[in-house]
């Protein structure tokens, strides 16, 4: 593998700005920045982006853009963003509502922007067959039509969605439905219910952001960067209220598989899953996100006044997130017992196999097939029920998303029981270690939404380095 020339964070002092934030950050060993120094950057909370309302459709409109970004105070590096200097605001949804998000494209190349997690109908999924040429605008409308739950906007241009997610291309999107309005959680965006996008990134000695630039050894193991940031920050601080705290928390990393979890070893609940709310809440230490995957959790501070802990990754011993318990408390929550009650299991007419592979030229495929933009894969209808295998013939990780709709995992390597309870809610992501597999019960939704062979769906790899080089195929729904 060649060497980089990137920049050894436990060498400095890790400095952000953005929008008026700023300061130090905390660090020990393992962490990404200097033994000894002091916390005083604060959390970025993406903007909560307010549409306009016209004759009753809900418009969000974005710009992409080139941008200059601090990473490290003082020292501007070249991104790209979504009217802000790197990602982008959070679109807040509510089921039944009409909207039309309107991307107009300000960048020097093509691009794409796709609604990861939404159920849209083919034409508006903002995959490769939607491109946004330079200077024009494109618009996904439709309406709202799922459970309340944490997605992802992100670009899926054909071989280049890794290189546009890692300059900074992505937001969060929230849906609200009746059911989560009424369930006594934690919901006031940016005080007690926190958006937290997880990515890691090399920088270059001059503390830029280094070019993307993998080489064969990364393309098969994934780009993993050296230093993590959380919301576009080097560990940022959040100070929070001895109460209830909702993070939401999103892989938005190229390829890095997170084990997240508190320094301290502190328990907290996860609340949901991709796609929609766990039955019950769920009481662990830690969690696993592969990239593209969302957890909703809740961590109980009510008895940690004057405490401080971090969010850690311990895969890679790495800190995301200084916490300081230093607010009292107000609007104060309790959790629920039961959440929601999720759709039974349908029964599956038909089986399919998707063995998740590479050609001998490199290529990444999905049954022996690299991604073909002009190729069919698999054609399904409305209201069909399907169990997918999906076997990971490989020594390296992957993990498998599908378009338009959510599934359910019912075992791991044939053995049911060995499906973790955090992953028996709905998912359209879901991870898949060397040499493992699992089955789903994937479920086309009935609700009018279609794709044909002009704007099909997609399913693949998640880690976007596999994506771009092949582990994709399409699907179309009828």
């Amino acid at each position: 593998m060649k060497r980089r020339n990137f920049l050894t964070l436990s060498t400095v002092t890790a400095l952000y700005v953005l929008t008026g934030c700023g300061g130090g950050s905390n660090t020990e060993d393992g962490n990404n920045s200097a033994a000894g120094t002091s916390s005083a950057v604060a959390l970025p909370i993406p903007e909560l982006k307010i549409p306009t309302d016209i004759g009753g459709i809900k418009h969000y409109d974005l710009n992409i853009v080139e941008a200059k970004h601090s990473f490290f105070e003082g020292i501007d590096t070249n991104t790209y963003a979504i009217d802000s200097t790197y990602l982008g605001p959070t679109l807040l949804l509510k089921k039944g509502d009409n909207i039309s998000i309107n991307y107009t494209n300000k960048l020097n190349v093509e691009t794409t922007m796709h609604g990861h997690g939404m159920h849209v109908p083919g034409n508006m999924d903002g995959t490769a067959h939607q491109p946004i040429a330079v200077g024009a605008t494109w618009s996904a409308q439709y309406t709202v039509s799922q459970r309340a739950c944490t997605n992802w906007y992100h670009p899926h241009y054909l071989h280049k969605t890794a290189p546009h997610v890692y300059q900074g291309l992505a937001g969060f999107i929230i849906i609200e439905d009746a059911e989560s309005q009424n369930l006594d959680l934690p919901k006031r965006y940016g005080l007690d219910d926190i958006p937290l996008a997880l990515q890691d990134r090399f920088f270059s000695t001059d503390k830029t952001l280094l070019d993307y630039s993998p080489d064969n050894m990364e393309l098969s193991q994934g780009y993993i960067g050296d230093t993590f940031i959380c919301n576009g920050a080097i560990e940022p601080t959040f100070d929070a209220e001895a109460k209830e705290i909702r993070f939401r928390l999103l892989n938005g990393s190229n390829s890095t598989v997170y084990d997240l979890g508190f320094s301290n070893g502190k328990n907290f609940k996860q609340i949901a899953s991709d796609n929609a709310f766990l039955e019950q809440p769920l009481t662990m230490t830690q969690l696993t996100l592969s990239p593209g995957e969302r957890a909703e959790i809740v961590v109980d501070f009510t008895n940690d006044t004057g405490d401080s802990l971090t969010l850690h990754e311990y895969r890679n011993n790495k800190t995301f997130l200084n916490i300081n318990i230093n607010k009292n408390a107000t609007d104060v929550t309790t959790l629920p017992s039961t959440l929601t009650t999720l759709d039974t299991i349908g029964t599956a007419t038909n089986n399919r196999q998707f063995r998740l592979g590479m050609q001998s030229m490199g290529n990444f495929t999905i049954n022996d097939l690299a991604m073909d933009v002009n190729r069919i894969d698999v054609a399904l209808a409305q209201g069909d029920i399907e169990e997918w295998e999906i076997i990971n013939t490989m020594n390296v990780d992957h993990n498998f998303h599908i378009h338009n709709t959510h599934f359910r995992v019912i075992s791991r390597n044939d053995a049911p029981d060995q499906v973790p309870s955090n992953e028996k809610g709905y998912k359209d992501v879901v991870y898949l270690p060397a040499n493992e597999k699992v089955k789903l019960i994937v479920e086309m939704p009935s609700d009018g939404i279609t794709a044909d062979s002009n704007n099909p769906y997609m399913f693949h790899c998640h880690f976007l380095e596999h994506e771009d080089n092949g582990m994709m195929g399409q699907f179309t729904v009828t």
